[in-house]
């Protein structure tokens, strides 16, 4: 039977790989994005998710059986968060209903299911016990993934669809404009300390540099959507997807810094957010960016030093179990470090870092 792909949020970090991926697959692939990015192999669909009457337009003659959904937009707070990221998802699965080909659909969200935003934990002190299981409850405070899967799970009852919940940690990958992007982000504070002289100064907490970590390849993340499409035991089910490996940010702060040739400072003992010290940067960013001939000199496309200070600024050490999906048959890989190094040297290549 054709399988034919919606992946939501394409433009992004996620949903890039996830629609790569699924061509390579064999998939029909539609991209759906605000300003859908070429991809070999996908067919773009421009849309914006809060208007109603514009994505029923787009999608009038897209009939998916299976939906990658990917996407999120920030907001003010965490109310507005859950109003405006419930209201995507479930305009997208009405705009669908009437086609009555959907199969399945798959929804990325996130650690944030378990730690909560980051104000609750930075408030209350709270803090879940790790590693991270796909068992443990939601927590009592509000948040949008919560928000978001009870969209899909309306419309699944609704539709007769089933489902699966993707939850990585930071994610790394190739992207640009992307809200969360840790390895891109660090691969421009490291290029700014080079051209400047700065230290290689880590940006977060005690507990991150010295405890366990780990984080999510965007082709890991790909490759279990992927794999949860096909499994029949994955259904209805949600799944951590991570590396595989653990780390600790003193030994791979050192790595990074030897990959683009700067010194490590040592940890100063007390968080430094890098949105701070990358404040004043984006007249210097556009001067590096003429001068090496760069394809992006907009700091802001390329860097979010906001959402990194958020993940490597937790009073916690972060780690994830992934039992559920390795007793069910996904078995892939990676090594962290390696996840870094190939995204600088896509980066590299693409003319995005000197």
């Amino acid at each position: 039977m054709q399988r034919t792909a919606l992946v939501v949020g394409s433009s992004g970090i996620g949903g890039n790989y996830t629609a790569r991926a699924l061509v390579a697959d064999g998939w029909q692939v539609y991209g759906l994005a605000r300003r859908p990015s070429a991809i070999d192999g996908v067919i773009p669909v421009a849309a914006d998710l809060l208007d109603e009457a514009g994505l029923a337009a787009a999608l009038a003659d897209v009939s998916p059986t299976h939906v990658f959904i990917t996407t999120w937009m920030r907001q003010e707070s965490e109310a507005e968060n859950i109003r405006v990221n419930a209201a995507m998802v479930r305009n997208l699965l009405s705009a669908l209903s009437s086609r009555k080909t959907l199969r399945h659909v798959a929804l990325v969200t996130g650690l944030k299911h378990y730690l909560g935003p980051f104000e609750a934990y930075a408030a209350s002190g709270t803090l879940p016990d790790t590693p991270l299981r796909e068992s443990q409850p939601r927590l009592p405070v509000e948040n949008f993934y919560y928000a978001q899967e009870d969209e899909v799970y309306a419309a699944a009852a609704r539709d007769r669809f089933t489902w699966t919940v993707h939850r990585p940690h930071s994610i790394v990958g190739l992207a640009v404009g992307n809200a969360m992007n840790l390895g891109t982000t660090l691969a421009v504070y490291a290029t700014i300390c080079k051209e400047t002289g700065r230290p290689f100064q880590f940006p977060g907490s005690e507990a991150q540099w010295n405890g366990l970590s780990d984080v999510t390849d965007a082709r890991m993340l790909a490759k279990q959507l992927v794999w949860a499409a096909d499994t029949d035991a994955a259904r209805n089910e949600a799944f951590n997807i991570v590396n595989g490996d653990l780390f600790r940010w003193s030994w791979l702060w050192g790595r990074i810094a030897d990959w683009f040739g700067v010194q490590a400072a040592d940890f100063s003992g007390t968080v430094q957010p890098l949105e701070a010290a990358m404040a004043n940067d984006h007249a210097l960013w556009r001067d590096i960016a003429a001068r090496h001939g760069l394809a992006e000199p907009d700091l802001d496309r390329l860097a979010s030093p906001w959402h990194t200070d958020l993940d490597l600024g937790r009073p916690i050490e972060v780690m994830t179990d992934m039992a559920r999906s390795r007793k069910l048959g996904f078995a892939a890989y990676q090594a962290t470090d390696e996840s870094f190094f190939d995204l600088f040297a896509q980066l590299r290549a693409a003319r995005l870092i000197p």
